[in-house]
């Protein structure tokens, strides 16, 4: 058996032994240790069997790539590290008796060593320090202890004791300045699952670290400042800041000019320590200005610096910039990603997705793409519509040759996508739309599969159906259903609802006779579960439904709707001179929700400020082609949505799956839409209303309630619950008086990323688990349902043989029997929620939503009944779209060992279930999927 692959994979790492010395990491001795286990259990017979050789390397190679990637600075880590590995990787693969054996032999040697230690006390050493000049200094032990203290301050739960210990295991003589800083962070990750304070404990020792990086940078010399000296340095340091960063050209000049005193005198220092350790680490790892690798922004400069750069042309700047700084940094409201990256920056592209319309031409389509650079280039995430351009096999006049299709230049787009990745913040992503009547539309279907001829296939771009009513009436029908190139039906693009259909009809009867040159005519439900098994198979394309995104649109007097964006909300008019963006934000509901309800006044308040943030980015913002400024500020639509929804279920202990949890969808949305519009209407007042208001549904007193009533119209299958609680006819008048600002106003995005700096659920989802660990771009992350921890505390039931349970059913508590049975209602993850309740949840949503919702689903068991059942009720609500069709993977959380004092494993009978082989459904915890953040 080798060892040199091993070998490799430990190259320059250490370990910390039990006395504090350090010496080189040997992945060998770890198959030796595993392969003398085996020896021990099973005989040096079984040992020596190439099965078992095959099996001991596997294991060590698993256990060597895990210490690599979790080691303190990426190369340190400490004897007992490696052996909680060894014991991880002997149970994750089945081995449960050898590692019983093991644990147990950890224990008698523990035993003999403290039996050693308490008759032969040893001394403890000076630790030295290697600053990054090489030279040495000694280790400020009382510091230490102080911002470990001060990490715990005000979380009763936490033991500063705990944290103390565990990072005085992990530091040795020699150890550098970098890796004591994360020494004690890495100690209180570990607690994390243990109890959900230590999130926040870990987020403030990190803060130490960050502080130590930025001021010493700002201020040109070695500085450290615990939280309380650094609230006295924060007005000096912001200004000096910005100075800096005027100087090293990231931020807009424009900045100096504020009165930056006035500003400083507004920061609260306090609300740095409001971060949970994956929401800080996100900011630092992807958000916070730097240069040359040093970050130079503590978090409130950070919010700050977005405030300023949104209020650049506000009339009393700084009394706004304050306004919205308080916002931003209390999480009540987040702006998106974009916005957060370019606020206040040289190049402030601010706006979050942007929507396009390919043309039939070789110009046009390479022009599409080189736009689709351009836009992504600045954190923009893309949308195209590729339903213009001919099938497969149409003719080409100019060379009276065939067409390839559209095949080849989806290709070409998906490429273009990788290349462009926003400068490593996060990777370049389109998802690429075609109706179903479109020629192509089979091979569409393929793109994403893992075999076949792969210049044919897009393994990196999201693809997405855009479906028309007709065709989901035929599918009930089991009629048939033709397929048209449509460089032959250019009007289909163009039309929706019953002129569609008759447009449509039209051109089966040219079909038939004979006066269509390219035409394939199918059997519908044929192609409506392909649909349904490549998205199984592949998780693409997803099913968005073009009549109710076209027959509800706000703008239908003015343009079509011909896709939607990377996400599925936004839901704009896109033409070949005419490029949709959106700007979006998300109001943090956990925040405007007690045990009561909703906070009105607040969500009000939050609203109007979010509204009049969002409507800067449009002026403010910072295009890359000039078909997105037209668009832009002709229409101005911007897309506020929410998160943290689960959260503010469970403050009012409403589990997911019930009819409370519908209504208080439904209530919660009508809200929001009431407040927003209100908004909007409020700076119509002040500003103007956007150009194309005149012959909209706005003008006409049709807010998007009203227009569920135009849906129904079109079709006889609708059955929507059009009550209300709020005084809309007031406001309609007001809105047909005074207009509107903004063309669209809600939409309800994924908030991955921000929901995760604000600390509360994404979105509208469910929780996924209650115990996971989260892998993104900056790393693996354990994630705990504090709620959850409080609740089973209150019953004392919150011990490690909890924690052991909640990691063996991957952190779901439905088949733990001591739990009462409302807890695990109001706790149940996502794949233990009936997907039907998700869609009428979101159905009372978009009664009250002038664009769409990121509509995940959930399946822990799929089938070709299930998912039809499923899409066929989205379509029959009246959703606009559906994102994500989402399944569990292989595993989730480390099932760890738990050692008691008889040294037993902790036994746990299971019942899981078989997860889905294979890549076919996106994963929710894919590292690598960022398309939603």
């Amino acid at each position: 058996m080798t060892t040199s692959g091993l070998t490799t994979l430990g190259t320059d790492y250490k370990v910390i032994r039990r006395n504090g010395t350090v010496s080189p990491f040997e992945p060998e001795k770890i198959t030796s240790a595993i392969t003398k286990a085996f020896i021990a259990t099973e005989g040096s017979n079984a040992a020596a069997s190439p099965r078992v050789h095959e099996t001991i390397y596997a294991l060590s190679k698993e256990i060597t790539k895990s210490l690599t990637r979790r080691g303190i600075s990426g190369r340190t880590f400490h004897i007992e590290d490696i052996q909680d590995q060894v014991e991880l990787a002997l149970m994750r693969g089945g081995h449960q008796k050898i590692a019983r054996a093991y644990v147990l032999y950890r224990e008698e040697r523990n035993k003999s060593r403290q039996a050693e230690t308490s008759v032969q006390p040893v001394a403890r050493q000076q630790i030295k320090i290697t600053q990054e000049d090489g030279t040495e200094i000694d280790l400020d032990q009382g510091r230490l202890e102080t911002i470990i203290t001060e990490a715990c301050a005000g979380l009763e739960n936490t033991s500063k004791e705990k944290i103390l210990s565990e990072t005085e295991r992990n530091i040795y003589d020699g150890i550098s300045s970098a890796e004591l800083a994360l020494a004690p962070i890495l100690a209180a990750r570990t607690l994390i699952e243990t109890e959900p304070d230590y999130s926040y404990v870990s987020a403030r020792l990190l803060l130490d670290k960050l502080r130590t990086e930025v001021l010493s940078f700002i201020f040109e010399q070695n500085q450290t400042a615990t939280q309380d000296e650094v609230a006295v340095i924060y007005p000096d340091y912001f200004q000096a800041y910005v100075k800096k960063g005027i100087e090293a050209e990231l931020l807009d000049p424009e900045l100096g000019r504020y009165d930056l005193k006035r500003l400083a005198g507004a920061i609260k220092p306090e609300r740095d320590t409001l971060f949970q350790y994956l929401g800080l680490q996100t900011l630092y790892d992807r958000y916070f200005l730097h240069l040359n690798e040093n970050r130079i922004e503590l978090p409130q400069a950070f919010f700050m610096r977005v405030a300023m750069g949104l209020a650049l042309r506000e009339t009393d700047r700084e009394e706004k910039t304050i306004e919205f700084y308080n916002l931003l940094s209390s999480f009540d409201f987040m702006c998106s990603t974009p916005t957060l990256f370019n606020s206040g920056t040289r190049h402030p592209q601010l706006s979050s997705c942007f929507l396009t319309t390919v043309p039939d031409d070789l110009g046009s389509i390479f022009k599409s793409i080189k736009d689709n650079a351009l836009l992504a280039k600045y954190s923009g995430g893309l949308g195209n519509d590729w339903t213009p351009v001919r099938g497969l096999g149409a003719h080409i006049k100019g060379t009276n040759g065939e067409s390839q299709g559209v095949v080849p230049f989806l290709k070409v787009a998906n490429d273009t996508a990788i290349a462009v990745n926003q400068g490593g913040k996060r990777k370049g992503a389109v998802c690429a739309y075609l109706e179903t009547w479109h020629l192509d539309i089979e091979e569409f279907l393929d793109l994403r599969k893992n075999t076949g001829d792969d210049r044919r296939r897009t393994h990196d771009m999201n693809t997405a159906n855009w479906v028309p009513d007709l065709f989901m009436q035929r599918v009930k029908e089991d009629a048939a259903w033709t397929l048209f190139s449509p460089d032959e039906t250019p009007d289909l693009h163009n039309l929706y609802g019953r002129d569609f259909q008759q447009a449509y009809e039209n051109y089966e009867t040219k079909a038939k006779n004979g006066d269509l040159r390219t035409h394939k005519k199918v059997r519908a439900l044929d192609l409506w579960r392909r649909m349904l098994t490549m998205l199984f198979e592949t998780g693409h394309p997803w099913i968005t439904f073009k009549d109710p995104c076209n027959i509800r649109s706000p703008q239908n007097h003015v343009g079509v709707v011909h896709s939607s964006n990377l996400c599925t909300e936004i839901t704009l008019n896109t033409s070949s001179e005419e490029v949709a963006v959106c700007n979006l934000g998300s109001i943090n509901l956990a925040a405007h929700t007690n045990s009561s309800g909703i906070d009105h006044d607040k969500l009000e308040r939050t609203t109007k400020t979010a509204m009049r943030m969002l409507d800067n980015v449009i002026d403010i913002n910072f295009y890359t082609i000039p078909e997105a400024r037209k668009s832009n500020l002709r229409h101005r639509p911007v897309g506020l949505g929410l998160m943290g929804f689960q959260d503010a279920l469970q403050k009012q202990r409403i589990p997911y799956c019930s009819e409370a949890a519908i209504t208080f969808a439904d209530e919660s949305m009508e809200a929001i839409s009431f407040h927003t519009i209100t908004a909007s209407t409020d700076l119509a007042e002040e500003r103007g209303s956007y150009t194309s208001f005149k012959g909209s549904l706005w003008s006409k007193g049709i807010l998007p309630i009203d227009s569920m009533a135009l849906l129904k119209e079109q079709r006889n299958n609708l059955d929507y619950d059009a009550s209300s609680k709020l005084d809309w006819n007031k406001l309609r008048k007001r809105v047909k008086k005074v207009g509107m600002r903004n063309s669209n106003t809600m939409a309800i995005a994924p908030t991955a990323t921000i929901s995760n700096i604000c600390g509360v659920s994404q979105s509208i989802e469910p929780a996924y688990q209650n115990l996971f660990v989260k892998s993104n771009m900056s790393g693996e992350f354990t994630v705990v349902n504090a709620a959850l921890v409080n609740d089973l505390k209150s019953i004392d039931l919150w011990d490690d043989v909890m924690i052991s349970d909640l990691k063996y059913y991957d952190g779901s508590i439905g088949e733990i029997d001591r739990i009462p049975q409302d807890i695990k209602a109001l706790y149940a993850t996502a794949f233990e929620i009936d997907s039907s309740f998700l869609i009428e949840a979101a159905a009372r949503r978009q009664k009250w939503i002038d664009q769409a919702q990121s509509l995940n689903l959930y399946l822990a068991n799929p089938s070709g009944k299930a998912l039809d059942s499923l899409y066929q009720l989205a379509w029959e609500r009246g959703l606009k779209t559906t994102y994500y069709l989402r399944s569990k993977s292989a595993t989730h959380v480390e099932k760890s060992t738990l050692k008691g004092t008889d040294g037993k494993l902790n036994a746990v009978a299971t019942n899981m279930v078989a997860p889905i082989s294979g890549p076919q459904i996106c994963s929710i915890d894919d590292p690598e999927c960022e398309a939603c953040q």
